[in-house]
């Protein structure tokens, strides 16, 4: 199951990955990928989920990492870990 998450919730997700990624929000689209077109390692990605988690007050498992590897991805996973909780 798969719900949209608002826009401000998208704008608020890219904040995070960039800060974690030490990337400006331009140099970051919906579709390039954390680690090829980034550099983010397994350590990044994990910060990138605590982030999230702590964000939104939500739970995400580490299974879903390799799911998120662009913000696509992260938003669809934020999307249902927040449809979950309600």
């Amino acid at each position: 199951m798969t719900t949209a998450i608002d826009t401000t919730a998208q704008a608020r997700i890219k904040e995070i990955v960039c800060d974690v990624l030490e990337l400006e929000e331009d140099e970051v689209t919906d579709s390039s990928l954390f680690k090829e077109d980034h550099g983010a390692d397994s350590l990044r990605a994990i910060e990138i989920l605590a982030g999230l988690e702590k964000e939104f007050k939500i739970t995400i498992e580490q299974s879903e990492l390799e799911r998120m590897v662009n913000l696509d991805g992260v938003y669809a996973v934020v999307g249902e870990a927040v449809a979950a909780q309600k």
